[in-house]
């Protein structure tokens, strides 16, 4: 079929009554959950994942991808309002969507970020149109080895390109790929590390280590650091959110930019929307004639860096879609779905599952659109979920985490696991080692197994397989570079914190936790 066809058959699957009650009720409680601050995206799928397992495998992603681009939408309502980022991609939006707030204009803030969100999206999902069945067509050419070098640089990418430590992000992958290798050998029928657990031979859920590493940890850490807001509601009603004509002048290319640096890194594996918007506000500040009204409430800081996390978010599926590769840990629990669903993915997705594929996209086009339409009427609402109290929001949470554990699996077996690696999730905070590539080593490792020993039968063992195919070599060589790149910008920071941390006291007060992450991530 040609493009137009496909198109076509997209918004056919897309505007299906099922398909768009899923795809109002994703974007409904990605609103939500990104409304609420300590929660976030990977915690929201990873706690609603269950609800997936009794739907077609498109539907199934059209409702888990509302999710992920609706927390980054309602994320921004906490940054503007409490100064809290809902995800780590808004965090950046405090640093002058809360100035915005004080100054009584967070309808105005609230309001031009959800237009930049619908900006930015939409330009990611042009992108994701156009571009990936082109790479599909070029990875099929791929064969194990290439699809080993190319897992082997996600990982690698993922563990030092991230925040915090290059070497913690690689013990981190590591431990994924061992907790991947729980159960019996699909080839051999080998028992592997099941301790003689019956329960064990299938394997460690998925949704057991996502819920308990993102939901249960996210929740024992910010119980004690969040708390309900004091919001002045006059400030948020429809008439406080119209923007003056300077506001709207002076967003349309920091949107435009935004856009188009977001569209770039979300296709990285490990950058993904909080370092497009963190390096979207560090340009915008750099190229600005007033570079001292940032960080004032300058309307270019909160729409760049929304217009870029949201571009970001929509072209995170470009090497998850036409390589069967995920960039972030996000990625990796909708590669998850497909297979969970008996959808193999990889280039030849697009030809063998062509209504889910461009059902998926056309379904980005009505989920930005609900978005769009919830967020601006119902800015209030948004506001008044911020006021409940969060020693009566997290229990029912956890009470629901519990109950997608048991009734993914009808195993009690599933709940003991998710306490087990919720303890493990908060320990890995504790002591600043990054969860995401451990579900990403989970993920990749067993298809990272099944290409490596696919290579080696076919290479008769020649480990020099993997360079002296060109495709392979080189991205062998860049997994390298990242790799050296990767610890020592690490090192280097840890150098510049620790002299940072021992230089004297300047007298000024010492700002806030995302304020200081935000700094951090635009120098």
């Amino acid at each position: 079929m040609d493009f137009f066809s496909n198109l076509a058959l997209g918004l056919g699957v897309a505007f299906t009554l099922q398909n768009l009650f899923y795809c109002f009720l994703g974007a409904l409680l990605g609103t939500l959950v990104g409304v609420i601050p300590g929660l976030g995206v990977l915690a929201a799928i990873s706690m609603l994942f269950p609800l997936t397992f009794h739907l077609e495998p498109t539907t199934a992603l059209i409702m888990l991808a509302g999710i992920w681009y609706g927390t980054t939408y309602g994320g921004s309502t906490a940054s503007i309002l409490l100064n809290l980022p809902g995800t780590p991609a808004n965090a950046v939006t405090c640093l002058d969507g809360y100035p915005m707030a004080k100054q009584g204009r967070g309808g105005i803030a609230l309001f031009m970020t959800t237009v930049a969100s619908f900006f930015g999206a939409s330009f990611g999902i042009i992108l994701l149109t156009l571009f990936t069945p082109i790479i599909a067509d070029y990875a099929l050419r791929f064969g194990s080895a290439e699809y080993f070098a190319l897992m082997l640089m996600g990982l690698v990418a993922s563990s030092t390109i991230s925040e915090g430590s290059a070497i913690k992000g690689l013990a981190s992958v590591t431990i994924g790929i061992v907790i991947g290798l729980v159960g019996m050998d699909t080839q051999t029928a080998t028992v592997r590390f099941a301790f003689g657990n019956l329960g064990l031979l299938e394997g460690v859920s998925l949704i057991a280590l996502a819920m308990g590493v993102f939901g249960v940890a996210e929740i024992i850490m910010s119980v004690r650091r969040v708390s309900a807001a004091d919001i002045d509601p006059e400030s948020v009603k429809l008439k406080a959110i119209v923007p003056t004509r300077d506001d709207v002048r002076r967003s349309w290319f920091p949107m435009l930019r935004g856009a188009s640096m977001g569209s770039f890194f979300g296709t990285l594996p490990g950058t993904g929307p909080s370092i497009a918007a963190f390096l979207s506000y560090a340009v915008e500040k750099r190229i600005s004639k007033t570079p001292e009204r940032f960080g004032n409430g300058a309307i270019e800081g909160i729409m760049g860096p929304e217009s870029a996390n949201n571009a970001a978010d929509q072209t995170a599926f470009i090497p998850t879609l036409s390589l069967g590769v995920p960039g972030s840990a996000t990625m990796a629990l909708m590669l998850g779905v497909l297979m969970i669903h008996g959808v193999a993915p990889g280039p030849n997705l697009i030809s063998t599952e062509p209504e889910l594929f461009w059902g998926l996209i056309m379904s980005f086009w009505v989920g930005n659109i609900i978005l769009l339409l919830l967020n601006i009427p119902l800015i209030g609402l948004w506001v008044r979920m911020l006021t409940i109290p969060y020693h009566l929001l997290y229990p029912a949470v956890l009470m629901f985490i519990c109950i997608g554990a048991y009734t993914s699996g009808f195993s009690p077996l599933n709940i003991w696991m998710v306490a087990a690696f919720g303890a493990l999730g908060y320990a890995m905070r504790i002591f600043r080692f990054p969860g995401a590539p451990l579900l990403l080593g989970f993920v990749l490792g067993p298809l990272m197994e099944e290409h490596f020993r696919r290579a080696m039968v076919l290479a008769r063992g020649d480990f020099t397989v993997f360079f002296e195919r060109p495709i392979s070599a080189v991205i062998m060589a860049i997994t390298g570079l990242v790799l050296i790149w990767g610890v020592w910008s690490s090192e280097a920071l840890r150098n510049k914190r620790r002299a940072r941390a021992q230089a004297p006291e300047t007298g000024r007060g010492a700002p806030g936790q995302a304020e200081e992450e935000a700094r951090e991530g635009t120098n």
